[in-house]
């Protein structure tokens, strides 16, 4: 395999993450939920790959890092909660968990960006606060309390540990 291929392999799997995060949002904004609830799941399997492929291949980067970030956002954040928000009834409520949930990921995001733990997980993944979304979105069923409690765990003083 060439070495440039190499270095890429992993941000190929997060572009993929990336792709499949903006294909949900624009399935959500055509009315296809299930299928958009079904490319967060996609985005997961893909998300769950590029870091272990990178360390196995020993071709981190400051790059990739950032990128993952940047990924994660649009596909765990912006993309469940334009789903969340599609089927909502609109109040108050839901306007207000539509905007805390992704600004709560991307806080979430930045604060592990500059002091990333070892062992552990300091809040909720924004990951597995996606898939909860998701598997709602699934069910074409959501909920505005959920979605902001899913929002305050991310950023909790909660320890939760790697596997």
């Amino acid at each position: 395999m060439s070495s440039r291929f190499v270095k890429w392999l992993p941000n190929l799997f997060t572009m993929g993450n990336l792709i499949s995060g903006l294909f949900s949002i624009t399935f959500t904004m055509n009315g296809y939920s299930r299928m958009a609830a079904l490319l967060i799941f996609l985005a997961a399997f893909l998300d769950l790959f590029d870091g272990r492929i990178a360390r196995k291949l020993k071709v981190n980067s400051e790059l990739g890092v950032q990128l993952d970030s940047l990924a994660d956002v649009v596909s765990f954040g912006i993309a469940p909660a334009l789903l969340f928000h599609t089927l909502s009834p609109h109040s108050l409520l839901t306007s207000l968990a539509f905007v805390l949930y992704p600004a709560m990921g991307a806080l979430r995001l930045a604060r592990f960006s500059t002091k990333p733990t070892i062992g552990y997980f300091m809040g909720i993944p924004i990951t597995l606060s996606g898939l909860i979304m998701a598997g709602m979105g699934l069910f074409l069923y959501s909920n505005s309390f959920v979605t902001i409690l899913l929002a305050i765990l991310m950023v909790s003083p909660i320890r939760i540990k790697k596997f």
